[in-house]
């Protein structure tokens, strides 16, 4: 029997992919930066081309969580700035960023039709300075009981440990976790890998997804499906017979 969710939050709870693609073109409008691009769209790609590649050197350990930032900045300037420099130049882009902050349409539909039955936690590749305050500007914070992050918990989703470390602040065994994430590997694969009930919300349709579909989460495209997922016994593709 599932007793908790587990949630990953940005893509997952919180539209990030939208808020980065409005936030960033609006700070790059105010530094005057769109012009050298071209187009705000390419300036834009490089963004989160830069963002995936340094974040990979956090979740492998060589970079801290402040430090990714600053090398995003630098990459992406292609200007050697100072830590405060950095951090500045990023500052401003987060006001902007902040501004957008949405939770997607159907989680708060979702966490109120699971609220009684259920527990709910948060397990993210962020930091828990980063992930508290969305969660609570967002209105949502009161929901989970634990927030867990990978700057503070020093492993990173896909690793096992990860995924145990939620389950170990629920006091459950993984078999009793639902985890759900936007991430086909990062959060599908590495849930199912850990022993939880794994969900991967696909909210980009077929056309995004990759060719092979990693085995082991369940896919589904809205939140408004979860329920029946953690309603069955769906490990094993047949419903439960149990009420």
């Amino acid at each position: 029997m599932i007793r908790a969710v587990v949630w990953d939050v940005d893509d997952t709870l919180f539209d990030y992919t939208s808020a980065d693609r409005e936030g960033m073109r609006a700070h790059l409008a105010a530094e005057g930066l769109l012009a050298g691009w071209g187009s705000a769209e390419a300036a834009l790609v490089r963004w989160r081309e830069i963002t995936d590649q340094q974040w990979a050197r956090f979740a492998a350990g060589e970079l801290s969580f402040e430090d990714q930032r600053r090398d995003r900045v630098r990459v992406f300037l292609a200007a050697e700035l100072t830590d405060a420099e950095a951090d500045d130049w990023f500052r401003r882009y987060l006001t902007h960023y902040e501004a957008v902050w949405t939770l997607f349409p159907d989680v708060l539909p979702a966490l109120d039709a699971l609220a009684a039955g259920y527990r709910h936690a948060v397990l993210s590749n962020s930091s828990l300075h980063v992930q508290d305050r969305k969660l609570r500007t967002l209105g949502v914070y009161e929901r989970f009981e634990a927030v867990l992050c990978a700057a503070e918990l020093g492993v990173s989703k896909p690793a096992p440990g990860a995924f145990l470390a939620a389950c170990e602040a629920l006091e459950l065994a993984p078999h009793e976790v639902a985890y759900v994430g936007d991430h086909p590997e990062i959060d599908g694969r590495g849930a199912a890998d850990a022993g939880l009930l794994s969900v991967w919300i696909d909210r980009h349709g077929p056309a995004a997804a990759p060719a092979a579909a990693p085995v082991g989460p369940h896919r589904i495209a809205s939140l408004a499906e979860l329920p029946a997922i953690l309603r069955a016994d769906t490990r094993f593709g047949a419903p439960s017979t149990f009420g």
